[in-house]
Parts: structure tokens; sequence; C-alpha cells
């Protein structure tokens, strides 16, 4: 019986210490991201976002951390355009020819910013691997297709859906398109701080 009662003793304080432990680390990782996320505009979806991917054996770099950001985005961004085919098939068959063209615009949109930010992401990758003096080149397409994605999104937001689509499904759209925006705009400051910090670096290597 004492036997039995110091092995689950010996159990429960095993179990115990790895539980402290997953805290620990998550706890070290939050802190972590909450300093990355400082210079965002949303610092709360910012650690969101990036939590999932960080422990404290394994924090993401500042690229790593753009990179995730942006593939948050990218994928939003797909579920919006997706969203938004939808309900514009829906109102193409009730031929409602005003809510169906409010909506076209926005669709064409979430297109341009799906595109866009797919671009970015490719160009985010190859600054790591291409040659230092590139690095400039591929930091301002990314910056400029990033920024265009935001202006696409926000330019649905506030203009084109304008009061020809009912309330409920022009709510819907919105808080997708919102959620775009937020994605897009954290992912440009942490691209921002990945870069600041790259040549930061790089100056104290060959100064």
């Amino acid at each position: 019986m004492a036997q039995m009662t110091f092995s689950l003793l010996v159990l429960y304080l095993t179990i115990l210490a790895g539980l402290l432990g997953t805290i620990e680390a998550r706890s070290r990782a939050r802190a972590y991201l909450e300093a990355q996320c400082r210079s965002t505009l949303y610092p709360n979806l910012c650690v969101r976002t990036l939590l999932p991917h960080a422990n404290k054996y394994d924090l993401p770099s500042p690229q790593k951390i753009a990179q995730i950001s942006l593939t948050t985005c990218l994928a939003k961004a797909r579920f919006t355009k997706a969203y938004v085919n939808m309900v514009a098939k829906e109102l193409n068959k009730t031929k409602n020819p005003g809510e169906y063209e409010a909506l076209e615009e926005c669709l064409y949109q979430i297109n341009n910013g799906v595109n866009q930010i797919t671009q970015s992401l490719k160009e985010l990758q190859e600054m790591g691997k291409d040659r230092e003096e590139n690095f400039g080149w591929h930091e301002s397409n990314v910056q400029s297709w990033v920024g265009a994605a935001l202006t696409d999104a926000t330019a649905c937001m506030d203009g084109f859906l304008g009061d020809k689509i009912g309330s409920k499904t022009k709510s819907m759209i919105k808080t997708r398109f919102l959620n775009v925006k937020e994605l897009a705009s954290n992912s440009l400051a942490l691209l921002n701080r990945y870069t600041s910090r790259h040549r930061a670096s790089r100056a104290i290597k060959n100064p």
C-alpha cells in the first residue's frame, strides 16, 4: 500500500513538473513575442498570431516572425476571397444588380490583395537567401505589395460596400476585411522591425 502511494506521488510530481515547465515555456515565449509586437498597431492580435509558433527552446527570428504574420494574413485573405465569392454568387442568382455590383468591387480588391500578399511572401523568403546588395530591393517590393493589400482592404471597408448590401452580410464582409487589414498592418510593422535589425547587425559586423 505504501509502495503504491509512493508511486502515485512520484507520478503526480512528474506530471506537475511537466505542466509547470510548459507554463514557464509559454510565459517566456509570450514575453518574447510581446517585445517583438510592440511596434505593431494591433499588438494583441500580433501575439495571438505568433504564439502557436513559439516556445522557449525555439523562438522565431525577426524574419521568421514577419513570415508567420504574412502567411497568416494570406490565409485570412484567401478565406475572405472565398466568402465574398460565395456571397457574390448568391446575389447574382437573386438578380440584384445593385448589390452584386457593390460586392464585385470588393471581390476585385480581395483578388488583388491575395496576389499581392502571395508575391510579398515569396519576396520575403528570398531576403534571407539572395545577395546582400539585393536586400533593399526585396524589402521595397514587400513593403509596396503589403501596403497595396492594406489599401485594398481599407478601400472595400470604407467605400465600395456602401449601403447597397444588406446590413448582416455587409457586417460579415467588413469583419473579414478588417481582419485582413489588421494582419497586413502588423506584417508591415514586423517586416520593418526585421529589416531595421538586419541593417543594424550588418553595421556592427561591417563598420
